[in-house]
Formats: structure tokens, sequence, C-alpha cells
């Protein structure tokens, strides 16, 4: 395989927006025959080269050639044209019109001016049987599964195309089955010698499915090696950007992990979002939450603080069974949630900085029990001062604040409920150095005041820095935990590389 000439191959691509450079003099091949993985976390640059590779964007810099060819993508349909096929992770179908229609759409065979549904659909079911799927091509596609419609958009990408396959996270929302009958369809396509992008958040699926594999990191190459020259622990260390000998802060073994835990959650798991995990935690504990994108961090997140319904499992509040099936059920059992994005689901820009802190208070209290103008100011400056949210004004909108400051604004929202347990979800992320301290400075002091916190964060020095105990997520599945002295950013590394399940640190 490595000696097979370049089915697609990219040369010293570069794109930047408005002074962001989100590609820098980036390499990539496909051969025929080849399932290519294409790894990054997010802002890594994976999806504007996708976009490039499809026509969407036209590159500053750099050449693509097909088959030796340099080629111009003038847009997605001529990318089709010169043979690249996309199929994306929200299948891009079309759910109210027939199987047949969505295979033919905009190329329907024609008969006196109108389309020949008789010939259309035999050529659905014969262009289907090649997947050994055998479905009623005149029903709707919302009567199949979303593994079904993921076959049919391959089906219609690889017809309209027939050289790269272009495949972003398609088996996000599959079971393992469904993963096991799209990964034989994608097998035979590679013995049809398809050259095949695959990218995916899950790295046991990169070794079980793929031949090769390329890491971006902040735009830019971090490597590229056949996944059999290549340990898992490297691919990791390609991803984060560090290597397993980099320096570490020691954990607090000042901060004694409680006897008993008043927030107990066991079997809790939803079915295409996470896998059953138990967990209990104290008051006065950080529980930090470590794994790679895509591994199930947030959706844990999520099942706890209701914004997704466990459709398995229990919980236990200082020993007493609780429902939690809705945010509205988890503030009233005093949680707070922090999101991973602050702008769409954190801040209401257009709110000030004194309605943004009052927002969840306000909430819990009801509606009808309005926060007094004169609270809510006291609210906001008492807040303000504390968490030194920089702003000239508490009527000032949120949205014209720093990163940094909108982090503090949605921190100061939970603190003002008073809440017992409080979920972080990437506190840091996209924040300057010095505020970045403040937050890490406030989650030592929130815990030394006996709160319990959950933080979830892609920066593994800052979670041994922090944490009482250390939960590692892969594959959308709580993996092991680690606490004590063995919280190093070594130990966390090798769980989140780990060959299998419940491998030690």
């Amino acid at each position: 395989m490595t000696d097979k000439p370049g089915l697609l191959v990219v040369e010293g691509i570069s794109k930047s927006f408005v002074g962001f450079k989100a590609l820098d003099g980036v390499d990539f091949t496909v051969r025929p025959g080849e399932i290519h993985a294409l790894l990054g976390e997010n802002g890594a640059g994976k999806s504007t080269l996708i976009k490039v590779l499809t026509g969407v964007h036209q590159p500053d810099a750099g050449v693509i050639k097909i088959d030796g060819q340099p080629v111009v993508m003038r847009d997605t349909q001529h990318a089709q044209y010169l043979g690249i096929g996309t199929v994306y992770q929200e299948v891009n179908l079309l759910p109210n019109m027939s199987v047949a229609d969505n295979l033919f759409i905009g190329r329907q065979p024609m008969r006196f001016g109108f389309v020949n549904r008789k010939r259309m659909e035999q050529q659905a079911r014969d262009l289907l049987a090649q997947y050994d799927l055998h479905l009623d091509v005149s029903s709707d596609l919302s009567r199949y599964s979303v593994a079904v419609q993921q076959i049919v958009a391959i089906a219609r990408a690889v017809d309209m195309s027939g050289r790269v396959l272009v495949l972003d996270e398609p088996t996000a929302s599959l079971d393992r089955h469904e993963t096991e009958v799209l990964f034989a369809i994608l097998r035979q396509l590679r013995a049809r010698g398809f050259g095949i992008v695959f990218i995916t958040h899950f790295l046991d699926q990169v070794y079980e499915i793929c031949d090769r594999v390329t890491v971006l990191r902040n735009g830019k190459l971090a490597g590229s090696a056949l996944i059999a020259e290549l340990p898992k622990i490297e691919l990791v260390t390609l991803m984060l950007g560090r290597t397993l000998a980099v320096a570490t802060h020691k954990p607090r073994h000042d901060r004694p992990i409680p006897a008993e835990r008043q927030f107990s959650f066991k079997g809790l798991g939803r079915s295409r979002s996470i896998a059953p995990f138990d967990l209990d935690i104290g008051q006065g504990e950080v529980i930090g939450m470590a794994g790679l994108l895509g591994s199930g961090r947030t959706e844990t997140a999520k099942i706890l603080f209701g914004i997704d319904a466990a459709d398995a499992g229990h919980i236990r509040i200082d020993g007493n069974p609780v429902l939690i099936r809705t945010p509205r059920d988890a503030v009233a059992c005093g949680f707070g949630l922090c999101p991973e994005d602050r702008k769409s689901d954190g801040i209401i820009g257009d709110l000030s900085v004194r309605e943004n802190i009052c927002l969840a208070l306000q909430a819990q209290k009801g509606w009808f029990n309005r926060l007094s103008s004169r609270e809510q100011t006291g609210l906001a400056d008492t807040f303000v001062k504390a968490l030194d949210i920089r702003t000239t004004d508490i009527e000032k909108p949120v949205k014209f604040l720093s990163g940094g400051n909108q982090q503090k604004v949605i921190l100061a929202r939970w603190l003002a409920t008073n809440p017992r347990f409080l979920i972080l979800d990437e506190p840091t992320r996209g924040i300057d150095v010095g505020a970045h301290a403040e937050i890490i400075a406030l989650i030592n002091r929130l815990c030394d005041d006996g709160m319990a916190l959950l933080v979830i964060s892609s920066e593994i020095e800052e979670i041994v820095a922090y944490s009482t105990r250390v939960i590692v997520l892969r594959d959308r599945a709580h993996r092991g935990e680690i606490s004590g002295d063995d919280i190093t950013t070594s130990n966390i590394m090798q769980m989140i590389a780990a060959e299998s399940e419940g491998a030690p640190a």
C-alpha cells in the first residue's frame, strides 16, 4: 500500500479566514484501496481541509491533484464530477422523500418529460443490492434507521462520484451492530479500489478499520503514518501535542477524599450516547474528566444535568433516590452546569451582565417571584467584585466582554443559586492566560468551601493540578479511575490510549 500512487494528493494547502490561519501548509494523500483516518481535536483544521477538498472553500495556497493532475475545485458539484463524494455526520438527505428519490434526486431517469419512477425504483433496488440492502425504495427514507440512511447516503455519493469517499463522523449515531454493518460496506468499497477518508473521534475504530492516519493540530500537519506501525499511545501524543515525558503539576494531596459521597449515580446511561457508568462524588471533591473529543465527556454532563434523559440507572442524593429528567429537576437538586460552548449554550449575548448573572436564580425562584431591580443589582455587583469580572458597567451587553469574563459571568450565574454540585465543561477553553489562572484558582477555592465539582477538560496538566480523582473516557464509555499519587499526565494519557477496556494506567 505504501508504494501505491496517490489517488488524491494535497500539497502545501493553506487557508485563512479574517487573519486566522485555519490550514498552514498541509500535505495529505489518499491512495486507492485505502481507508485513511483524518484526526485532530476541535480547531485542528479537519473541517476546513474537507471543505477545500470538496470545493466549498478555495485554498489560499497549495495544490490539489487527482491521479497526478492538478485540479481546481470550483464548487461542490465540480468536486463530485472529479470523483469526490462526501457523507456528513448529519445525513444530508430528505427524510420526507422516498429512498429512490434520495438516491437519484437531481439526476432522475426521465421519460416524455416526466420522472420514470418505475425505472428509478428498479435502479435504486439494484444499487442498494450491491450493499446487501433490500428495502422498499418507494417508502419515505424517514421510516428507516440512521444506519440505513447512512448507507443510502454512501450509495448515492459513490454512484455520483466513484473515486474518493469522505465520511465525516459516520458512526457518531450508530450502535455497535450498525457500525459493524457500515464497516463491512467500507471494506467492500476498499476492495473495489476506493480511497476513503474517515473522520472520527473513536480511536478503537481507527485501529479496527483504517489503513493509514493523518493528524492535524492547530491547522498544521502533526504527522501521518500507517496504522500498523503506529502504537496508540503515539497517536494520542500526536493529537494532544505533548509527550509522556512532559513534567506536570503535583495533585493536591492535602485535599482528603470524603468517606461519604453525597451524590451517587449508578448505571446511568443513554443508548447511542454514553455507556452505563457509575459515579460517586462527595462535597469538597473535584472529579476531573479526561478523554479525547468525542469520548463521551459532554454526553456524561448532559445526562447528569438532565439535558438528555438517561434510559438506565438511578440517582441518590444524601442516600435518598431522586429523579432527574430535565435541567429544572437538576437545578432543584442543587446542580449547576457551565456548558462547553459558552456562546451558543451559555451566555445570552444581547442581555446585560446583570441579567445573565441573575438568570438561573430567577428561574429557580420562578417567574412569578421576581427578583427586584435592587436585588438584581446587588447580586451582580457582588459577583462582579468576587470574581473580578472586568466590565465597565453591569448593564453592558455580555457579548462585548472577553471570553474569560464571559466564562466568569456563567460561573457567577450558577454560584448565585448556591449549588451543591457544579459541572464545568471546558471552563478554560478559549480564554487568555490570566483568566485561565483565575478560573483554576476559583475551582480550588470552591472545592475548599465544600462544593462538589465535576470538571471536564482537554488540558490534561490542568486536570492533574486540581483533581482529587480523575475519570478517563474513551469511545463513549467510562474506562477507568485514577486517584492520589497516580494522577499524572503520563497515566492519564496511557489510559486514554489503552488497547483494551480496563487496561491499567
